[in-house]
């Protein structure tokens, strides 16, 4: 890990720490308040099942960094550990966790080369009773293990098929895969505890940045919209996720904007401004302070 440094304040943004040596504010135009609605986005067209290591596919930045689905995902690691935030709270992963993570979350997760597992993405268009709320089981029991094992195993075999009726019997394994939830949600209510309301924060923190990333925001701004102060929303983010608030911040426009740029042909000016920068040389410069390269050359390079 590298070591985090403090840096200086500029105007209208507070001083935080971030992972690279004298790094700066991802400072961009202002915007108005916020009104706090989120933005709806296309689902996928039909259920995606996908091995957890081909998700870091072209960069472990793709997992790692804060972004979300317009799908429901389910995480279900089958070895390995590692760290995971979402909804800007951390905790540890290993073998024979689910975690689930409605659309829209703003989540991120270590990946080493000995984490596996398999990702479900579930378009909201799929009408089956999933959790609204983010979900971390660790299944003990060997029973449960493999029933949601055998779930996933059959939805593979039928998305990777042809048979009559394909769609249905998907439809149909991803209600079985809500039973599987629900039950585990049930059977683990006594074991689990209700956030603190510095976890709380964080969480409303990090569904506002999801909302608002793009809007140039600051930190000072964040933090007044949920009435408390930035030196205090830095603290809590630290506490729940081991990090603060602006890097939170800064880590999920950054994902947006190397997406873009690998994903797209948009040109960087455009980037810049749908990501709320005031001027594409800014952005190229906060670009290169955070990634240590620039938009272009790392579009070449991906």
């Amino acid at each position: 890990m590298t070591q985090e440094t403090p840096l200086q304040s500029t105007p209208n943004s507070l001083s935080a720490y971030v992972t690279m040596p004298s790094a700066t504010p991802l400072r961009r135009t202002k915007s108005a308040p916020p009104t706090l609605q989120a933005v709806p986005k296309s689902p996928p067209a039909e259920v995606r099942l996908i091995q957890i290591p081909r998700l870091a596919k072209g960069g472990r930045w793709r997992v790692e960094a804060m972004r979300s689905y317009s799908s429901d995902v389910l995480l279900w690691f089958t070895r390995g550990q590692g760290r995971i935030t979402v909804a800007g709270v951390t905790s540890g992963y290993g073998a024979h966790n689910a975690i689930f993570i409605p659309a829209g979350t703003m989540h991120g997760f270590e990946v080493s080369n000995m984490v596996f597992g398999t990702a479900l993405f579930i378009p909201k268009s799929v009408s089956v009773n999933l959790p609204k709320e983010p979900m971390h089981l660790r299944i003990r029991d060997s029973g449960p293990q493999s029933e949601v094992t055998s779930i996933l195993e059959n939805m593979q075999r039928e998305i990777e098929g042809d048979r009559p009726e394909r769609g249905a019997a998907i439809h149909h394994h991803t209600g079985l895969l809500s039973v599987w939830l629900q039950r585990q949600t049930l059977l683990h209510a006594l074991e689990d505890t209700a956030p603190s309301a510095g976890q709380r924060l964080a969480m409303k923190f990090a569904e506002m940045v999801e909302q608002h990333y793009t809007d140039g925001m600051s930190v000072a701004e964040y933090a007044k919209a949920l009435g408390v102060t930035p030196t205090h929303l830095t603290r809590v983010c630290n506490k729940a996720c081991g990090r603060p608030a602006l890097m939170l911040l800064n880590d999920r426009l950054l994902f947006e904007a190397r997406r873009r740029l690998v994903e797209t042909d948009e040109p960087i000016q455009k980037v810049a401004e749908d990501l709320g920068f005031r001027s594409a040389a800014y952005f190229t410069r906060a670009f290169q302070h955070h990634i240590g390269c620039t938009p272009s050359t790392f579009r070449k390079q991906n």
